[in-house]
């Protein structure tokens, strides 16, 4: 018996310092919440990784009870978007991200950036990416 790959999902965006660090601090609770921590692997970066995450950020995700204030932006590498079979991005194309190309399908979400946004607007912005990452793995974990 050959176990399975995990499905690689890459949480992208350009400072990876506001929306994908949401997107990925979300799934990861999400996976926890599913017992389907080994079936994924979660990845999360930017292709120009700003020096810190935006603290109106930190502050949203502190409000909906998630701690990310040791997380640091990153950038992502061409080798991880190969090997994602997901790459969703937070507002630019996937053609901006990795034009070269990559193995998996891309999804665009088309959210506003956070960055200097009031804590009302950073807190619509949280939980709709809330939302869609609930429904990104309803759709990839349906029920048996």
């Amino acid at each position: 018996m050959t176990e399975t790959e995990p499905t690689r999902i890459a949480f992208v965006c350009v400072q990876n310092a506001g929306r994908s660090q949401m997107a990925y601090a979300f799934a990861k609770r999400e996976l926890d919440a599913r017992h389907t921590e080994r079936e994924f692997d979660l990845v999360t970066g930017g292709t120009q990784p700003a020096e810190h995450v935006h603290p109106e950020v930190v502050e949203a995700m502190r409000n909906a009870g998630i701690d990310i204030s040791a997380r640091s932006p990153r950038a992502v590498t061409f080798e991880e978007l190969q090997h994602s079979e997901y790459v969703i991005t937070m507002g630019c194309s996937a053609a901006d991200v990795c034009p070269a190309g990559f193995g998996g399908e891309s999804r665009d979400w088309g959210l506003d950036d956070p960055d200097g946004r009031s804590p009302d607007e950073v807190a619509v912005i949280r939980d709709e990416i809330r939302r869609r990452v609930s429904a990104l793995f309803d759709e990839l974990t349906p029920s048996e």
